[in-house]
């Protein structure tokens, strides 16, 4: 792991003080021009809007890890126990299908649509039971299970070309690369790619930049690493708060970075230290963000 402190740095500043306890899942809707996360524990479902500044969020009636734009329009909801059309207009909520609603162990966690338009999404135990987690793949409409036995899925993002899947199971410390084949689905076994298990931080969210580098964020090191094609680490963002949990590309240009944060676990002392943890970070590092495909159905 390149530890030369002369790799780029950048500085990121509070976006939106939301203070979410575990914010998740940024997604930009480009449609809408709005960016949507999610505060897990909380069950809401925050939105900004970069060209205005306005900002909210809907109330949910579960948690949930993610919201991605559909081709047909709208977001579907990546929940504790069910997958969910949801219409930001109205706030309707329609179920599109159970998911794990057999298994109360477990909620949503990282969840990202690929390059055929198909979406990859994960479970973990509610108080990180070990290995009681799951990723799948939504492909047109069918789930299947892809790989069981995890504890924290987490970095799930692809590269350009729709050959690789990159995904971490957070208390490893490894960062592993799977080959995809031409519909996307994984061949073979994943191999470690990069290794964080003996420094500050643990793996958590990823994504994918218009150059092929990976941006992930190390939960407890207040820092997200810009990863080269070997894993080796080129840039990083410092925060203010410590527990980064997941990046997106945004606005019209895709070159605003956004950066959700948590403070999950904190105690009264570590809010003071730590304010605004939870809540959305920005860094316009140059970079240019890859077009997520709208995730399809049918």
């Amino acid at each position: 792991m390149n530890t030369d402190m002369s790799v780029s740095t950048w500085q990121a500043e509070l976006a939106v003080d939301c203070r979410c306890t575990l914010g998740e899942g940024p997604q930009w809707d480009a449609d809408n021009e709005r960016l949507c996360w999610c505060d897990i524990l909380e069950q809401r479902l925050h939105w900004l809007s970069p060209i205005s500044g306005e900002s909210g969020h809907y109330q949910l009636d579960h948690m949930v890890s993610l919201a991605a734009p559909l081709d047909s329009g709208g977001l579907l909801l990546v929940g504790e126990d069910r997958l969910s059309r949801f219409d930001p207009s109205n706030g309707s909520t329609e179920t599109f299908c159970d998911f794990e609603a057999d298994n109360p162990i477990t909620r949503s966690n990282d969840a990202r649509v690929d390059r055929y338009g198909s979406l990859w999404l994960s479970t973990m135990g509610k108080s990180a039971e070990k290995n009681a987690g799951s990723l799948y793949r939504l492909h047109r409409g069918r789930l299947t299970r892809l790989r069981s036995n995890l504890t924290i899925p987490n970095a799930i993002c692809f590269s350009a070309d729709g050959q690789f899947a990159w995904f971490t199971d957070t208390v490893t410390g490894v960062v592993m690369r799977w080959s995809l084949d031409s519909e996307g689905w994984p061949q073979g076994e994943p191999q470690p790619w990069a290794d964080f298990s003996s420094t500050t931080g643990n793996p958590d969210g990823a994504v994918v930049d218009s150059e092929g580098c990976l941006w992930l964020a190390l939960w407890g090191a207040g820092r997200v690493v810009r990863l080269d094609h070997n894993g080796q680490v080129i840039g990083r963002i410092e925060l203010p708060v410590s527990q980064p949990s997941c990046s997106a590309f945004a606005g019209q240009d895709l070159k605003t970075l956004y950066i959700t944060t948590a403070q999950e676990g904190f105690s009264a002392e570590q809010l003071a230290q730590e304010p605004t943890a939870g809540s959305l970070y920005v860094v316009e590092t140059g970079v240019k963000g890859l077009a997520d495909p709208l995730l399809r159905l049918e």
